[in-house]
């Protein structure tokens, strides 16, 4: 029986709904404070009840019975099965292979799905000093698979980053083993006007789906690199259902998701 799907929806609700779509049930999630907290607590409520959410303060297995407002937030404790710290969740969780998904963000990623979180312009020289890596080189390089979470401007999309932060496929088929990488890559990067996915065989990136209301050359026109665009439809909207359970159950107070 088909789900009636929702007409009031947001940019950021509609991007919620296609990451938590990324998680399979019984699969172990590394979560980043905002969206791909709501998206792991959306994908539990509704198709992988069994998966596992981890935070990097060190919470295991987070039952989350009220949204977060960040990864060290007393409330990641609730339901937890072990509370331990940092060093536990990069060693003994994420670097042993553990982790099936990590979700990641930056301030530009490239064809390859290469992440800079950490300078725009020149290293020494800067035009802009972004905060860094944070966990995000780790996750990038240890997760079975990643998923890119960001705001999608044609400065943001280059043809190359401006320093690798967190590599993807670095630059193409057998980039990621040639750096000593033995698992993991970028899967998917979903932005606010369309979701796009890696080609296997070249590595580069390429659009899956535009989001209503936005067209294949609005997507284009924001990205520096040549994106192809053969393999596209209309990104599916968000159900009624999902909808209802982002603005009532999982963050009612818009900590995240503001409307209006």
């Amino acid at each position: 029986m088909g789900q009636e799907y929702a007409k009031d929806y947001s940019t950021a609700e509609l991007m919620v709904v296609r990451a938590a779509k990324e998680i399979g049930d019984g699969e172990t999630v590394f979560v980043g404070t905002g969206l791909p907290m709501i998206a792991s607590m959306l994908a539990k409520y509704t198709h992988a009840p069994d998966s596992v959410i981890i935070f990097e303060a060190g919470t295991i297995d987070s039952a989350l019975l009220h949204l977060p407002a960040s990864v060290g937030d007393s409330r990641c404790v609730y339901g937890a099965s072990t509370c331990r710290g940092l060093f536990d969740i990069f060693a003994t969780v994420l670097q042993r292979g553990f982790i099936d998904v990590g979700f990641l963000g930056g301030a530009q990623v490239d064809r390859y799905g290469n992440l800079n979180s950490t300078v725009i312009g020149d290293y020494h020289h800067p035009r802009v000093r972004l905060p860094g890596s944070g966990g995000a080189g780790d996750i990038a390089c240890l997760s079975k698979r990643t998923v890119v979470i960001m705001l999608h401007e044609k400065r943001r999309f280059p043809k190359t980053v401006d320093y690798l932060t967190s590599p993807g496929w670095v630059g193409g088929p057998g980039g990621r083993e040639k750096a000593g990488l033995i698992r993991g890559g970028p899967v998917s990067v979903i932005t606010n006007l369309g979701m796009m996915r890696f080609d296997e065989q070249t590595k580069e990136m390429y659009l899956v789906s535009h989001h209503p209301g936005v067209s294949i050359q609005q997507v284009l026109a924001n990205t520096e690199f040549k994106l192809d665009t053969s393999r596209a439809t209309e990104t599916e909207p968000p159900t009624v259902e999902e909808i209802d359970l982002l603005r009532n159950t999982i963050d009612p107070e818009h900590l995240f998701l503001k409307r209006g």
